[in-house]
């Protein structure tokens, strides 16, 4: 059973995250039901996917009363310049993604995880983005204009280092010897 604890310390050790930061967000996204609670007595049983969750949330740069919010917003971005209604092959959300690279990062083989690890993930801050690079493409989520910047001036982004991602879900998942 991993518990919401585990993954905070993953975070902050593998990725680099602020421990006080990223306990407040675990702590709103739980409560906004973003993250499963545990219950009386029991912790909360996450999955690859809530550390992804959590790991997004923490990327934002957002008062800690709209993260959940935000995060759900985020976790819906379309690809860019895909419209409603595309085949599924090619209309996945930026929140399915990251659900996808954080199954990888658990589960998958030795070769899908070598390819995870090159993945840079850049949550944009200023306005609604999330772009994922790996040698092969890159893939961006946006609520705008493909290819635009949404806003004057400079773009505020957190960048994520794939490996430090994967680091951080072997951490939680992976039996420990």
């Amino acid at each position: 059973m991993k518990s919401t604890k585990e993954a905070v310390e993953a975070l902050v050790r593998c990725v680099g995250y602020d421990p006080g930061r990223t306990s407040a967000v675990a702590r709103v996204l739980t409560d906004a039901s973003v993250l499963p609670a545990g219950g009386p007595g029991r912790s909360p049983e996450l999955t690859p996917q809530d550390v992804a969750t959590l790991m997004l949330g923490v990327a934002l740069d957002v008062p800690l009363r709209a993260v959940a919010d935000t995060v759900r917003q985020y976790r819906a971005l379309r690809r860019e310049g895909v419209p409603e209604g595309a085949p599924e092959a090619i209309s996945n959300t930026a929140g399915e993604e990251l659900d996808i690279l954080a199954e990888i990062a658990a589960t998958g083989s030795l070769e899908a995880k070598a390819r995870a690890a090159k993945t840079i993930m850049t949550v944009v801050n200023n306005w609604s983005e999330i772009t994922l690079v790996d040698r092969i493409d890159t893939r961006r989520f946006s609520s705008g204009e493909p290819g635009r910047w949404q806003a004057y001036g400079h773009r505020k982004s957190v960048e994520i280092n794939g490996s430090a991602f994967l680091a951080a879900i072997n951490d939680v998942f992976l039996e420990k010897k």
